[in-house]
């Protein structure tokens, strides 16, 4: 059993043994993969053209482009539900508290300031070693509580270069 959301908005309960249900109807559906990521859809005598855009396999969501209209989705399987049931949804999330020097360096530039909202993927600073320019991102959505480093400062592996809230 699998929870479907399709733009946050369309809820589905889709099964997948010997057919697939969707909402505990029978559903046939006529594919054929075209290439990476692109696929033909045939449903109740309707074609489709159906294009992975993005995929993020950790947060089980899927961008989808269908005949030219995209579309997010988000996938629960049945562990997914058992720890929303259970309370335990948010154990999932990495709670990272302080970023840490990769590798010894100098810092070419720090690129955030402390109060300042950071997504995951985020670029936080950047880190010469080597003779390359390393940019290190966030690892995870949150709040800068400090920056400990200031451009110019050489650092050692492991040094805390800042902490979030």
């Amino acid at each position: 059993m699998y929870k479907v959301k399709v733009n946050e908005q369309y809820s589905f309960d889709i099964e997948a043994d010997k057919e697939v249900k969707v909402n505990g109807e029978a559903v046939t559906v006529d594919r054929i993969a075209m290439s990476h990521g692109l696929s033909h859809v045939l449903y109740q005598h309707k074609s489709y053209n159906v294009e992975i855009v993005d995929q993020d396999k950790e947060a089980k969501r899927v961008e989808v482009k269908v005949n030219g209209h995209l579309y997010m989705v988000s996938v629960a399987d049945q562990y997914d539900l058992l720890l929303q049931q259970l309370g335990m949804e948010n154990l999932q999330t990495n709670k990272v508290k302080e970023v840490k020097a990769p590798m010894p360096g100098l810092v070419l530039s720090v690129l955030v300031a402390p109060g300042q909202e950071v997504k995951k993927g985020d670029n936080l600073l950047v880190l010469e070693a080597m003779k390359m320019e390393n940019i290190i991102k966030s690892s995870t959505d949150g709040v800068v509580k400090s920056v400990q480093i200031v451009q110019g400062d050489k650092v050692e592996k492991n040094a805390i270069l800042l902490q979030f809230s």
